[in-house]
This record gives C-alpha cells, structure tokens and sequence, in this order.
C-alpha cells in the first residue's frame, strides 16, 4: 500500500510502505506515537527495488522490537533529512554525508551499520569513470565535459568525486558541466546512455548492476577511485526517550540477517553483509574533513 507524504512545503515521501506489524503488542510507553517507528530509507537505489527489500527488515525489527515500523522511502537525501527534522521521523538510514549533516541539523545520532561478511563495520568505494567512446584518459580531461552527480548529499555520489575533482585541479561545480541525477541509479544510465561523458559509480550500484547484468566492465573506464567509506549509518533522533534508543540498538544487532531471503540481503549497501553492527560517530570524521577540505556549508545542503 503506497501513499504519499507532505511535511509542510519541504518535501514529499514517494513511498510509505504498509507498516509491518509486531508481533507482540507493544506498550505505549515502550514505543514512540503509540507503539510506531517512522524508519527512513535514504533512495540510493530506485524506490521499486528498495521497498520490498527494506519491507522484508522493518518485519522483522517490528516483530523484536514490539512496535509498528512505518518505512518511508523519500524523494531525495535532503528529504529524510527534513523529515528527522521535523519530528517526522524516529529512526533513518543515511549515508555518510547526509548522517554528519542529519547530525548537525536534526540531531542525529548513529548507533549501528552494516557489517562486512567477516562481522566487521563495513565500507565501500566511489569511482569516476567515463566511456571508451569519449577518449577520456585522465581526470584532467575531464574538465568542461559534462559529468553526472548523483545527489548533493551523497557521500560517494559527490564529496568524494568533488574531492578527486579538486585535487585534479577542477573546480567541481564550475570547471564541468555538472548534472545531479538524484540517485545512483539514475547516474549510472545516464552513463550508460551516453548522456554525460563522466560521473559517479560507487561500489554498492556495481555490484548491484553486476548481478542484475546490467554493469559490463568494457563499457567503462576507470579514471579514479576512493580509498574506502565507512557505510551508511543507521540513526536515531536523539530527543527519543533514552531507554528505547538503548532498546531499539540491541534489537538491530540482534536481527537474524540469514532469515532474510538472499536477493533482499543484496540490495542493503553492503556486499556480503550479516549483521548490524555499533558504529561510532568519530568513524564519520573522515567525512567531516573532506566537508572541510572542500569548504562545503553543511547547512547550504539542507
């Protein structure tokens, strides 16, 4: 069951799914408005993949937890943020850029990731690439060439490139012509379809596009990438009532990742992961000085 979502004039929720429900009835008290947790769901891939797999894992935290999860896939990264903001939202999923901004202005606070397959925090990479077609070799060449972003928020699908770009000595919103896709997915067939001549592809959409066949290595050319990202952080509002954010952390580690089916298990952003795991906030410094090497205003973002 779909509908949609208006928080004032901000933002709109493309898909709020059916709320799973618990499978033990919950005490008001122990879950917020009544026993419901609005989770969000950062759109890095297309709604119609991300609904049933994440459908699949709000069942099953509902049935641990005791509560209703209501999930939400939004519009845009800046759209869930807003929504934490607004008091719309108790718990989310974001990545690494929006959680240090989900942090700054709607006082997030991470409390899990995913694991690797071998149980620790996991990360992945960005890329910038290009066709064979284009004849582009270096970064350098990529200079007033169109080039395809996937969201200003995205940690993999712009600070990273804008960083790659810099260090080139390309001024990563003038010195190419840039297109925000406003998804990774929407990045990689603007590529695929020849509709830029550069831009993003992180690790997570080419295994993904691997899978589903759609990703062939001779159709790319590698021009860099990233050294590794910490992984989406999984985070709480921090003005929740101190015993169910304790409670609600136990209950993602304990979640039995092997009792999900294996195609929903590939579309969560980390290749062969088992588990949540606790992620620390500092494990997010690493993005906080790329904000401040490039001089990104965080608040320019929300």
């Amino acid at each position: 069951m779909a509908r949609f979502v208006v928080v004032g004039t901000l933002l709109a929720f493309l898909i709020s799914a059916a709320p799973a429900a618990p499978a033990r009835a919950a005490n008001a008290a122990d879950c917020p408005n009544g026993g419901v947790v609005r989770f969000g769901v950062e759109p890095f891939e297309a709604a119609a993949r991300l609904v049933p797999a994440y459908n699949a894992l709000a069942k099953l935290i509902g049935e641990k937890l005791g509560c209703t999860i209501e999930l939400s896939i939004p519009t845009s990264y800046n759209a869930e943020i807003e929504a934490m903001r607004a008091g719309k939202l108790e718990a989310g999923e974001f990545g690494p850029l929006g959680y240090v901004l989900a942090r700054q202005v709607a006082h997030a606070d991470v409390i899990a990731t995913y694991s690797d397959a071998k149980g620790a925090p996991s990360t992945y990479f960005a890329s910038i690439v290009t066709s064979p077609s284009t004849g582009i070799k270096s970064l350098k060449e990529i200079a007033n060439r169109s080039f395809a972003y996937s969201d200003p928020a995205s940690t993999s699908g712009h600070l990273f490139p804008a960083f790659a770009l810099s260090k080139a000595g390309i001024d990563p919103d003038k010195g190419v012509k840039p297109f925000y896709a406003g998804s990774h997915t929407a990045s990689f067939e603007a590529l695929r379809n020849h509709k830029v001549d550069a831009g993003e592809l992180n690790s997570a959409l080419i295994d993904a596009a691997t899978t589903s066949g759609d990703y062939k290595p001779a159709d790319f050319v590698t021009l860099w990438k990233s050294q590794p990202i910490p992984n989406d952080a999984i985070a709480v509002r921090r003005d929740l009532p101190e015993g169910f954010k304790k409670r609600f952390a136990s209950v993602l580690m304990s979640i039995p990742f092997s009792q999900l089916p294996p195609d929903v298990v590939k579309v969560f952003p980390a290749k062969g992961t088992t588990s949540f795991v606790p992620m620390p906030d500092s494990a997010y410094d690493v993005i906080r000085d790329l904000v401040s090497t490039l001089h990104i205003d965080l608040n320019k973002l929300s």
